[in-house]
């Protein structure tokens, strides 16, 4: 099980930069892949963008050449336990909540399984 908390959303003016974290606890050993996802009033949750475990990183269209995903590796360690969300040139159709998730691994017997946990999300308001 993982447990994982955002925080550094808040209101931005347009063309303006924040930086949002997600710190996950727990079974980190087992996650694949951590990503950010967003929210807009009524619309959809959608991807922003997800790195894995070995770094890989992929963006939403909307989300190439504005912002950057990355991760922490202070603590000398292989596995996903902190995450960032560079979001630079911020739009007002940025506007949303946006959620840490976590791709976690387990086994049922020999087959391998995925589950997806998710933080509360952190609120990001980019005023025009």
């Amino acid at each position: 099980q993982v447990l994982l908390v955002e925080s550094g959303g808040g209101l931005v003016q347009a063309g303006g930069s924040l930086r949002l974290s997600c710190a996950a606890s727990g079974s980190t050993a087992s996650i694949n892949a951590m990503g950010w996802y967003r929210q807009a009033p009524g619309k959809q949750r959608e991807l922003v963008a997800v790195i894995s475990s070995r770094g890989s990183t992929n963006y939403a269209d909307s989300a190439k050449g504005r912002f950057t995903i990355s991760r922490d590796n202070a603590k000398n360690t292989v596995y996903l336990h902190t995450v960032y969300l560079q979001m630079n040139s911020l739009k007002p159709e940025d506007t949303a909540v946006y959620y840490c998730n976590a791709e976690w691994s387990y086994y049922t017997g020999s087959s391998p399984q995925t589950m997806d946990f998710w933080g509360k999300g952190t609120l990001v308001t980019v005023s025009s």
